[in-house]
């Protein structure tokens, strides 16, 4: 696929979907789409960080993983020996971009500038990364992962993106190599047939298009590592202060967010009507407990009814009817 047809591409894939006019593809969704419990693909943001790799149609059968570094067994796989040698697993979990909300934000601050859309919550299904790990051997050493891909830079050919894990973090059971997503072979624009799944952790750290997971012996340092990316300052700093780059560290679980889904933006109700509010809310870490609804700028607050979560990292529908019932 050519950079030409990358943004017809997506237009075609997901035509309710807003597209940035940035060098890479970036699509955000609006929130009225976002309603359903499972966020459908057609519905789902899409976020890159240079071209879109060329990967030629039927390159699934012969496309391979490899596991090297500090481990005792360097192994490659090949996509049918993962589905066949390995337990498959399915859960739901919340993806979101580390910027998602930024356009709201008082100063000015990098490309895109989503608004509430860079986020959908999906099924994904395939090998817990623990596993391959396991059969690798991990040596003493290992501390980190580092991830990676064939996309590359928009202006030039190093990597577009290499980020990686905290070895804790790629052990752990909801981490996965997935293969599918809402139960459909995992598509080209959402990294498959390979990518990362690392639910809690920013969308940056699940890796698509994975060819490749180095082990570490220190924190990754590949390209959007360093410097000041994907990194939050270990105290807060004030708009204007100095920026230390040594005082901050890589973004590990997201903090809690909610969304609303309906009614849809720039609805209008009698004001003696009653209607309803829902939506979602969902946490990187500690699962939402409860969400309050305020209609009057944060004056007042009301609790809204929360549904049951379908899994640990799955976001809790919220709803709540204004004004309550007599």
């Amino acid at each position: 696929m050519q950079r030409t047809d990358e943004r017809s591409f997506v237009a075609q894939q997901k035509p309710e979907l807003v597209l940035f006019e940035t060098p890479e593809i970036n699509a955000e969704t609006p929130a009225h789409l976002l309603d359903s419990d499972i966020t459908p693909l057609e519905a789902l943001f899409v976020r890159n960080t240079g071209r879109l790799p060329v990967i030629a149609d039927g390159a699934a059968a012969a496309w391979t993983l490899a596991v090297d570094g500090a481990v005792e067994r360097p192994k490659t796989w090949t996509l049918r020996q993962l589905q066949h040698e390995f337990e498959s697993v399915t859960q739901t979990a919340v993806i979101e971009c580390a910027g998602n909300g930024r356009a709201f934000f008082a100063e000015e601050t990098s490309v895109p500038l989503w608004t509430h859309g860079a986020v959908g919550c999906v099924t994904w299904t395939g090998i817990r990364l623990s596993d391959l790990l396991s059969a690798c051997g991990l040596k003493a050493a290992a501390v980190y992962t580092g991830h990676h891909s064939p996309d590359r830079a928009i202006d030039g050919d190093r990597p577009a993106i290499s980020r990686g894990l905290p070895i804790a973090k790629a052990m752990a059971p909801e981490t996965v190599v997935a293969t599918a997503i809402n139960g459909v072979a995992l598509p080209y624009l959402h990294g498959g047939p390979l990518r990362v799944v690392a639910p809690g952790f920013p969308g940056s750290a699940w890796q698509k298009w994975l060819t490749r997971i180095e082990i570490r012996d220190r924190e990754h340092d590949g390209e959007r590592m360093t410097g000041l990316h994907y990194r939050m300052p270990r105290r807060p700093v004030r708009p204007g202060d100095p920026i230390d780059p040594a005082q901050f560290d890589v973004i590990t679980d997201m903090p809690v967010r909610s969304v609303i889904t309906f009614p849809r933006e720039g609805f209008a109700a009698g004001a003696d009507d009653p209607f309803t509010v829902r939506g979602h809310a969902w946490s990187g870490h500690i699962p939402v407990a409860s969400v309050d609804v305020s209609i009057d700028g944060g004056k007042t607050w009301r609790p809204a009814r929360l549904s049951p979560q379908r899994d640990r990292f799955a976001w809790r529908n919220f709803e709540i009817v204004f004004p309550p019932a007599a």
